[in-house]
């Protein structure tokens, strides 16, 4: 599924796997101290603690970035971010 395409089909989601597995990522990139830039002022603490179902495309937009680096080494939180992608491939 194309990028687009996923972007697309989570606006909006509220499918409460998809969200845990946000919350999941942000909070190891939190923990981790991972930083991607774009987010503007906001922790991804911050971020997980208020994530609300039209977050989900940013989230899957930071989870496409995640796995692609190769900046990135935390196996762990390379796989929450695929956990999201296939979660809203599947939804």
């Amino acid at each position: 599924m194309k990028q687009d395409e996923l972007i697309k089909k989570c606006e909006g989601m509220e499918d409460s796997s998809v969200m845990g597995a946000c919350r999941v990522m942000l909070e190891l990139m939190d923990k981790e101290k991972v930083k991607i830039e774009d987010e503007k002022g906001q922790t991804y603490l911050g971020m997980a603690e208020n994530l609300k179902p039209a977050d989900v495309s940013k989230v899957l937009q930071l989870a496409l970035r995640v796995r692609e680096s190769g900046d990135i080494k935390d196996p762990e939180l390379k796989n929450a971010a695929s956990r999201i992608i296939r979660a809203i491939e599947m939804s």
